[in-house]
């Protein structure tokens, strides 16, 4: 592989790794417009543990709206641990580790989970894409806080088979 090949791989792979960091941060800053933009337009595929799949952008984005962008829902995903693999130019493979934080008000719940995501990201007009996301929960630890805000341990360990993370 000469020097320019290894050079684009380098910007792929920081294009793909600048993506999948937008999008967690859209989640987080209530930003649907954004996830909207860093899905592929044409048939994404989302698949979240504890949410039905979706096969389109525009209908996961719009859960993720009523969800994740409602008054008094507080959320943090924090990505890490990227592996992107290229199998093209135009395909690539990649699996993070998060960290997902929720502040729930009105359900006055705190929520954290670790959770694993499977990406395949694909390069159209010049630009990387999500084609495909896949998650799957490792762990997940509810606290139920009570009118005096004191917390208590509500679900340790695996989480209940409903709830679900965007």
């Amino acid at each position: 592989m000469g020097i320019e090949e290894r050079l684009q791989k380098l910007e792929d792979d920081r294009a793909i790794r600048d993506l999948k960091a937008r999008y967690l941060r859209a989640c987080d800053t209530k930003e649907p417009e954004t996830v909207r933009d860093c899905l592929l337009p044409d048939g994404a595929v989302i698949a979240y543990d504890g949410f039905p799949p979706f096969d389109n952008r525009n209908d996961f984005v719009a859960v993720y709206a009523q969800m994740g962008c409602a008054p008094g829902i507080f959320d943090i995903h924090h990505g890490a641990n990227g592996i992107i693999r290229f199998e093209n130019d135009v395909l690539a493979m990649g699996e993070w580790s998060l960290f997902f934080h929720n502040i729930n008000l009105a359900g006055k719940t705190l929520t954290q989970m670790g959770v694993e995501y499977d990406d395949i990201y694909v390069k159209q007009d010049g630009r990387w894409w999500i084609a495909e996301t896949r998650s799957k929960r490792l762990s997940c630890l509810i606290h139920s806080v009570d009118d005096a805000g004191r917390p208590a341990v509500a679900v340790m360990g695996d989480p209940p088979a409903s709830f679900g993370e965007a």
